[in-house]
């Protein structure tokens, strides 16, 4: 190999490791994409949604950086959610796997589901009925009524609910009659807005309350979005595939 073979080569290995660093750097500090892959967030989430996560939101832990190293403890520039947050977070059970669902409870704040409704600190959330809901969300099929919910700082977003009745997601565990959940410090309570359909906080066995450490970052806006019911190799399809509505679409 020439000495200039050898330069070049060299200075391209450099142009990639430079390229790979600066993308981690990007990913750690700023924007991580995710990938919708259930319905436990619909209507504000479809399957197939892709969506960017900002990292600086809520301050930096472990699980900010790829692979969540122990390097440390706790969140650097930590700060609280907002109620109402969509919000990316590592599992507590195995602290790796993604999660994403609504902040609905905040440290010290009771929360409990009366009769398929939520209570905050003692008081009713208004929900106000705006219509039907039905779509095919990869291999669930939701057939709902939809309602808008109005947190108790303002912020405004739609859920699903099936039924208020009797809903038992584990043995001791009726999602639509729930104990009264304190929230411990250091500690946020985690919703799905598809109400009926979401493995979240109220299963205490599963999910239970979220670690602000395992907070990875807040759900800022959709920029890809594809229902992929066709298969892959079906080229012809693709463009009918994407939901062009949803691009670039903000996350409320």
């Amino acid at each position: 190999m020439s000495k200039r073979s050898s330069s070049t080569l060299v200075e391209n290995i450099k142009t990639i490791v430079y390229a790979g660093l600066i993308a981690i750097g990007i990913r750690t500090v700023a924007f991580e994409p995710f990938n919708i892959p259930s319905a436990s967030m619909v209507p504000t989430l479809l399957v197939g949604d892709y969506l960017f996560v900002s990292k600086y939101s809520y301050g930096y832990s472990i699980h900010s950086l790829p692979l969540s190293p122990p390097l440390f403890h706790g969140r650097v520039f930590g700060k609280l959610p907002e109620r109402g947050d969509v919000a990316v977070f590592k599992l507590p059970r195995d602290n790796s796997t993604d999660y994403i669902k609504r902040i609905i409870g905040l440290p010290g704040d009771h929360i409990q589901v009366k009769a398929g409704q939520l209570y905050i600190n003692g008081t009713l959330v208004p929900r106000v009925a705006v219509g039907s809901y039905t779509a095919d969300e990869g291999y669930t099929r939701t057939v709902a009524k939809r309602f808008t919910e109005t947190l108790p700082n303002g912020r405004v977003h739609d859920i699903l609910k099936m039924s208020d009745g009797p809903l038992m997601a584990a043995p001791d565990v009726d999602m639509n009659n729930t104990i009264e959940y304190v929230v411990p410090e250091g500690f946020v309570f985690a919703m799905g807005d598809n109400r009926d359909n979401s493995l979240d906080s109220r299963v205490q066995s599963e999910v239970g309350f979220v670690p602000l450490e395992n907070l990875v970052g807040r759900a800022e806006f959709i920029w890809f979005s594809i229902d992929a019911k066709e298969p892959a190799w079906a080229v012809w399809a693709w463009p009918m595939e994407i939901r062009w509505s949803r691009i670039f679409q903000g996350i409320h």
